[in-house]
């Protein structure tokens, strides 16, 4: 025998056996089973989840405008500071020698300046009598110009010597707690074009937010005010609320992986939060609460003849319907449906709340309760004794 007509042949003993099975009746040990639900009020939901980092809603990194030796450290880790108050000072004896050597050249300056603006007020009204030359009018008048514009950038070069000096004295911006200290005492700090950081400073410790990664297809329909729940390994037994205030319009490619920063709120007015923990996030981007429920499955259900046997059937018109049984009847419930999460559908009408509807029919050994989990087709017997 050919290997096509082999295959040919156990095709049909196959669906001979099938066909057997399906429509010679139901064995004794072929007792038919059903999954219920019940009908009750509950929560739809639909969630996304990201990970993120905690941190301060308010952080200024504190740096200094001048270059020098750290002198003097007034703080440390956590020291909490107020706005204006003293943490740390650069050495300052270059710039105030720096700031006297301006204010000496402003005095020089001055002096010329006057003595130039006096010379100039006495050629000048000669000139208007007509008793100097005019060279020698001019000559008054540059001079005098002259010792203006250098008095001027005297005084310019005096206030950036002071404002200089005043830099090496460093204040807190901000009222808040001490993160990071970057230096130490004796150290040198160059500023050039980017300034050195000294000090991290977080503002308010129990205002905190968590700066989420959301992958590209998740964003839609993410917006301000959902509410979102995370965790954080240092207390995987929390659960954190907060809300989404910001969605970020910039993308992050890593790898070929697009994402964008969602921010979120997060109270810590326990302090549990600390800046630098990963949250686990769920954000909640459909909630309705209180409204009748039923698995989506419940729904795709209809009964078979072939597998009811002897059981009648109650239809009604309807799109969508829910299968109850009233002793050896099967009857059907026009429902209105509403919200669906994939697992749970919205029932607007149709069927009262505690309700046991049939979610699904399986041929079996025995009329056992049966797992509710995992979903069969509604239309094809299970194998025997398949779910027990």
């Amino acid at each position: 025998m050919s290997k096509k007509n082999l295959i040919i042949v156990v095709a049909v003993v196959v669906g001979v056996a099938i066909g057997l099975w399906l429509f010679g009746g139901k064995s004794s040990d072929q007792k038919v089973n059903y999954q219920t639900a019940t009908v009750n009020k509950g929560v739809i939901s639909s969630s996304v989840t990201a990970t993120g980092t905690v941190e301060p809603v308010t952080q200024v990194e504190v740096g200094t405008q001048v270059s020098g030796i750290v002198h003097k450290l007034y703080v440390d880790y956590n020291t909490v500071v107020r706005k204006g108050d003293i943490i740390a000072e650069l050495d300052k004896i270059n710039l105030e020698n720096e700031y006297a050597s301006k204010k000496s050249n402003l005095e020089n300056a001055k002096t010329e300046y006057e003595y130039q603006l006096k010379n100039y007020t006495r050629i000048k009204a000669l000139n208007e009598k007509k008793l100097i030359s005019a060279t020698e009018y001019e000559t008054a008048l540059y001079g005098y110009e002259k010792a203006k514009n250098s008095y001027d950038i005297s005084k310019n070069d005096l206030a950036k010597a002071k404002t200089n000096l005043d830099y090496a004295t460093i204040t807190s911006p901000i009222d808040g707690i001490v993160l990071s200290r970057a230096v130490e005492e004796g150290q040198t700090v160059a500023s050039s074009f980017n300034t050195p950081t000294l000090f991290i400073i977080a503002n308010d410790l129990t205002d905190m937010r968590v700066i989420a990664d959301v992958d590209e297809a998740d964003i839609a329909g993410l917006t301000e005010g959902l509410r979102v729940s995370f965790s954080v390994d240092a207390y995987p037994n929390d659960i954190f609320e907060g809300f989404i205030t910001q969605v970020r319009q910039q993308a992050t490619v890593t790898n070929n992986v697009v994402t964008y920063e969602v921010v979120i709120s997060a109270p810590n007015p326990d302090l549990k939060l600390k800046p630098g923990l990963t949250a686990n996030v769920t954000i909640y981007t459909m909630e309705k609460a209180d409204v009748l429920a039923v698995p989506v499955k419940a729904l795709r259900f209809t009964p078979v003849k072939q597998l009811v046997g002897e059981d009648s059937i109650k239809d009604v018109p309807g799109q969508h319907k829910l299968w109850t049984r009233e002793g050896n009847t099967f009857v059907a419930h026009a429902v209105e449906i509403g919200t669906s999460n994939g697992i749970l559908t919205e029932i607007k009408s149709g069927i009262n709340p505690g309700a046991v509807v049939i979610t699904d029919i399986v041929m079996g050994q025995s009329n056992a309760a049966l797992p509710t989990q995992g979903e069969s087709s509604p239309f094809m017997p299970g194998r025997p004794g398949g779910k027990r």
